[in-house]
Order: C-alpha cells, then structure tokens, then sequence
C-alpha cells in the first residue's frame, strides 16, 4: 500500500473512530467525553506511526508492536486518555507494586463507547451486538484491570449482546446518573 493509500485510510480509519465514539456517548449521556475523545490520535506520535502501520483491518499499533516489539503510538496513547484501564495504574503504597486502580464511572462509559465503535469500525458488516463482548472475554484472563472496573464494563457488554444498544445505554445512563 502506498503512503498517500496508508494516510488517507488511516485519517479516515480514526475520524470515522471518533464519529461513532462522539453518537455513543451522547447516547450514554456524556457528550463531553465524546467530542475530546481520542484527540490525541492527531498528534505526530500517533498519527504518522498510525500511517506508518496502517492496515486498514485491525489497529496500527499490533503491526508497530511486530515490527518493533512495543508500540510507542500506543504508549502515547494510554497516557492520555482516562477511557483506557492501563491509564488507571499506580504504585500501591503497601505492596509498593504497581497495581490497577478502580476507574471513575464515566471513563468506564467511554470506554464501553469506544470498544463498541472500534467493533464497528474494524469488522464493518460482521459487526453483531455480541462483538465486543467477545473481543472483552477472549483477553480477560491477561488483562490487568481493576475486579470492579472489569465487572461493570462487563455487565454493560453483556446488555448489549443480550438486549441491544438501547437497553445498553439506559443502564449506562441510569448508573451514571447514580454515581454523582
């Protein structure tokens, strides 16, 4: 694939992201997390290691991790966007070890937002409600995740495998409301 093919799919790849990502969260009730969602995606770490990458089927940053054995676009990445549990890690001053730390609500909601939109985004027209969820389970094992975070993230991606979109929101929108 040339370069001007890598950079227009991939502009297109993490806008079309980001659409979907900024419905969602107005559909959760967070419209804010939505428009600031991912920004960081245009800066040149990301971006032209997104070009670099590009595939156009799954994330950039599995080819950069090939390639180099890390991905440095994803290490930016975490370290500026709440909506991701590998933001929420820190030294627990006990164990002195570096353990997940239980994430606010709404950045839960934002990530069940963003994992919803990136099904879509990558599988297209395989795209079912049950996607996500089954993206979340075939990695639970390896994650390092706070319990709680984990199980409310799973609760809203089995809602939506099992009753849809809208019931989905309701309860996202129902247990933010709840939290504040």
């Amino acid at each position: 694939m040339n370069f001007a093919a890598r950079f227009f799919g991939h502009l297109h790849t993490i806008n079309m992201h980001r659409r979907k990502v900024i419905v969602n969260c107005f559909r959760a009730g967070i419209p804010l997390r939505g428009l600031l969602h991912d920004l960081s995606k245009y800066s040149p770490t990301e971006f032209w290691n997104g070009v670099k990458y590009f595939q156009g089927m799954r994330s950039p940053n599995e080819a950069e991790r090939e390639d180099i054995g890390y991905s440095r676009a994803w290490m930016h990445h975490k370290g500026r966007n709440r909506h991701h549990f590998e933001f929420w890690t820190d030294y627990d001053p006990v164990t002195r070890l570096c353990q997940p730390v239980k994430m606010p609500v709404v950045f839960v909601a934002e990530m069940f937002c963003d994992r919803m939109a990136a099904s879509k985004t990558y599988m297209k027209k395989n795209y079912t409600d049950s996607s996500p969820l089954q993206y979340f389970l075939k990695g639970k094992q390896r994650r390092i995740i706070h319990p709680e975070t984990s199980d409310l993230l799973e609760s809203w991606l089995t809602l939506l495998a099992e009753q849809g979109e809208d019931a989905a929101f309701a309860e996202i929108r129902k247990t933010l409301k709840d939290s504040r």
